[in-house]
């Protein structure tokens, strides 16, 4: 992609985290062609409710996540980012997880891998901010990127959610449809 439909991409994601929706993990509104990742988890399917254990009424964490279909050769690191769009189209960024090393295909319950850095919430936290509202969809995005995002632990939210965007090569979600 140039540099002209790149800018486009990320101004219009910044647009978008501005406005309160469809942040990264929402699709842009701007169509470009990207390659897709398979993303999974052992503890809930696409579009099935996130087990209580991972929300804000559990004690677990992050779910177990896996995906493939990574592109070995221009993937520098990979960026995952947790998000939730409301009935009223409000957005809500519950994690950022970046420069997670290339070759890592799944991420344990509970855990940030070795080397991988977390950014700011929308509730100013750094960490996994686990989901609270049971109608909600939740969307758990794992992008590959052409290069690590040179970002400190504790980055502000939209300077790296612009980041993952400049940066994105490939992307997939895993999307839970509520709270169980």
């Amino acid at each position: 992609m140039g540099r002209s439909g790149r800018i486009a991409v990320v101004a219009a994601i910044v647009a978008t985290a501005a406005a309160g929706c469809g942040i990264v993990g929402g699709g842009s509104p701007v169509e470009r062609s990207l390659d897709g990742l398979s993303v999974s988890s052992p503890r809930f399917r696409d579009a099935a409710p996130l087990p209580a254990d991972y929300t804000c009424t559990g004690k677990v964490g992050n779910p177990p996540l896996r995906w493939s279909g990574v592109p070995q050769k221009q993937t520098r690191s990979i960026a995952l980012v947790v998000d939730a769009n409301n009935a009223q189209g409000a957005a809500e960024v519950h994690w950022v997880l970046f420069d997670i090393n290339p070759l890592t295909t799944e991420l344990a319950q509970n855990s940030v891998p070795r080397g991988a850095l977390q950014g700011m919430t929308s509730s100013g936290r750094v960490g996994y901010s686990p989901p609270c509202r049971p109608d909600d969809t939740y969307r758990f995005s794992v992008y590959a990127l052409d290069s690590k995002l040179e970002l400190k632990e504790g980055a502000n939210l939209r300077e790296t959610l612009e980041r993952i965007a400049q940066h994105t090569i490939a992307r997939g979600r895993l999307s839970a449809a509520h709270i169980e």
